[in-house]
């Protein structure tokens, strides 16, 4: 890989609409701007069957036990670690649960390490600390598909039989020869050459929150569409699981707030308790029992 021929990449190719945009008024540049954004969402939309095979191998996995790993380098690294930071407070997981990892470690999430992308011996280290298993799910990050650190950890990843997916915004790419669910939001040439932090970036942020929105819904975090897992860490917090307690209920404020407590400030088992007519041990034990999934909790009472 040490020769790359940049002009086979879609991601470095030359935008032909914004060839002047150094050109233009500040309106129409980001006018420009803007009608590339529009293509994203019609890119990702052509890869919603593979999104939706990766997010039930996903949940599989983690339901066995496994976890779901992103590795990725730059831009895409950090959208990985991105994902996995916002899983627990919004959907009262481990932090071990989802985890992301970044090709030159904990200072490349501020700033920019040169080279730190180019090893792959180093992205298996990096998986090898994490005692990567045959339970956990793989998701390399790159935009080209070629870059060796992410190449490097899917390798290694097949290797101990973990499952491995890949997001990449080009055509057969060298990481879509290697995962087992390939994900290819093909966004085109960005508006500066080669910024692949631009429609790039957004393409697989918006991927990302499929993966990790749609694993968290299939196992019970959501109820309707409500977070009920959510921890209430802070005011705000308190005050939204007392909300989604009245809204998943349809009681009183009052009887939110009484349910809340006596839960011991568990909005999932506050609302099995309200919607069972059980005391908090009962519903824990039910709950318990069918993986706490409320919907299936409560279609089984």
């Amino acid at each position: 890989m040490s020769n790359i021929d940049l002009d086979k990449l879609i991601t470095e190719s030359r935008n032909i609409r914004t060839l002047d945009i150094d050109k233009a008024s500040t309106l129409e540049m980001v006018t420009l701007m803007n009608n590339e954004d529009k293509l994203v969402p019609l890119a990702v939309e052509s890869e919603l069957p593979n999104i939706a095979e990766a997010i039930d191998k996903i949940v599989d996995r983690i339901e066995r036990g496994g976890r779901l790993i992103y590795i990725g380098a730059g831009t895409s690294g950090r959208l990985g670690i991105l994902d996995a930071s916002e899983c627990p407070p919004t959907y009262g997981v481990s932090s071990e649960l989802v985890q992301g990892i970044i090709a030159g470690g904990y200072e490349a999430i501020f700033k920019a390490k040169e080279g730190a992308e180019d090893s792959k011996e180093v992205a298996v280290k990096d998986l090898k600390e994490k005692n990567l298993s045959e339970l956990d799910v793989v998701v390399g990050l790159a935009a080209s598909g070629r870059t060796p650190y992410v190449i490097g950890g899917l390798e290694y990843a097949n290797k101990v039989n973990a499952y491995t997916i890949s997001i990449s915004c080009t055509y057969k790419s060298e990481l879509s020869k290697i995962s087992k669910t390939t994900i290819s939001p093909i966004v085109g040439a960005e508006v500066v050459t080669g910024s692949t932090r631009l429609k790039a970036g957004t393409a697989q942020k918006l991927v990302l929150n499929m993966l990790s929105t749609g694993a968290m819904i299939k196992l019970g975090k959501v109820y309707s569409n409500l977070m009920i897992d959510v921890k209430p860490t802070n005011e705000k917090l308190v005050e939204r699981a007392k909300r989604i307690i009245q809204e998943a209920t349809e009681c009183s404020r009052e009887v939110a707030e009484k349910y809340f407590e006596e839960s011991n400030r568990d909005v999932k088992v506050a609302i099995f308790m309200i919607t069972a007519n059980k005391s908090k041990e009962e519903s824990q034990k039910i709950l318990e029992k069918y993986k706490n999934n409320i919907l299936k909790s409560i279609k089984n009472i």
